[in-house]
């Protein structure tokens, strides 16, 4: 039984006539009669009544459209479905970002992309770098806003943002009117930083900053969000080195100083290669491409 037949056969008794379900079809009457005979000899009953003068449904012709004509719609409704999840107008994406991307690039993005894409299901999972690229590579994510990640094999890696880094301190410390600091202003300070296996790549960049000093900032307290750090150093228990958009979370207790040499941290893109058509368009949400 093929998925022509049926359709031939709803047409027909949609019409109750060959000729004019012929052309609805778009097709001679020929074929269509030979297609409803043969659909018939499969089934093994009668599905028409056929004269000189009309055309109707057997009592197993009706029974028999009632039982298809769910499915048959069904059926279209999946193909049309199926070619939109291609085309990238519908389905679902899974989205993994860092805390510090929140503040910043995500939400414009996630505005533009609804209004673009509105069928599209956008699933959001706030983790650590480490955390998305173990999900990223392990296919349980669509894309990542992961921190100076290096390379990364498997994972096709872009630029999004750079921005600086800036100490963070406790409104009371020592160091809190100064206008800019250096490296060593912070040399042996209890330090408050995430784990390395979660961020291993901003982690490192932001030791490297204190790499020459005799004395670097000693790690007193690792914590997984930037909103837990700057609880933490609000506390007193340390100082931190954030991305600066972090200023955009007003904690009290908490002030930020830029470094002199303006170190930066990078904000990139991470995604698998071949990625559907509906990454691509977030991604450029995410870029601001975001058409007038």
């Amino acid at each position: 039984m093929e998925l022509r037949q049926l359709r031939y056969f709803l047409v027909v008794a949609d019409e109750l006539h060959f000729g004019r379900a012929a052309e609805r079809l778009h097709i001679t009457q020929p074929p269509l009669t030979v297609a409803v005979k043969g659909l018939e000899r499969e089934l093994g009953v009668q599905l028409f009544d056929r004269t000189t003068r009309r055309v109707t449904l057997t009592a197993a012709g009706q029974a028999f459209k009632d039982r298809i004509q769910a499915a048959v719609a069904d059926l279209d409704d999946a193909a049309g479905d199926v070619a939109d999840v291609a085309a990238g107008k519908s389905g679902k994406i899974r989205v993994g970002f860092v805390s510090s991307a929140s503040y910043t690039t995500v939400p414009e993005a996630i505005r533009a992309f609804r209004q673009q894409r509105p069928r599209i299901d956008l699933v959001l999972h706030p983790l650590t770098s480490g955390e998305q690229i173990e999900q990223l590579l392990y296919g349980n994510l669509d894309l990542g806003l992961i921190r100076d990640p290096g390379d990364v094999p498997g994972l096709n890696l872009e630029l999004l943002s750079a921005e600086d880094l800036v100490a963070v301190l406790p409104e009371a410390h020592r160091l809190a009117a100064a206008k800019e600091l250096r490296p060593e202003d912070l040399e042996g300070e209890p330090m408050i930083l995430f784990p390395y296996r979660l961020m291993p790549g901003f982690v490192a960049r932001v030791l490297r900053l204190f790499g020459a000093l005799p004395t670097p900032p000693v790690v007193v307290q690792q914590a997984i969000h930037q909103e837990t750090v700057l609880g933490l150093v609000a506390a007193g228990l340390g100082v931190s080195v954030l991305p600066e958009s972090v200023q955009r979370f007003q904690m009290p207790g908490v002030t930020t100083r830029r470094f002199v040499d303006r170190p930066q941290t990078e904000l990139h893109i991470a995604r698998a290669f071949g990625a559907s058509p509906a990454v691509d368009e977030f991604v450029r949400c995410l870029r601001g491409e975001i058409p007038e």
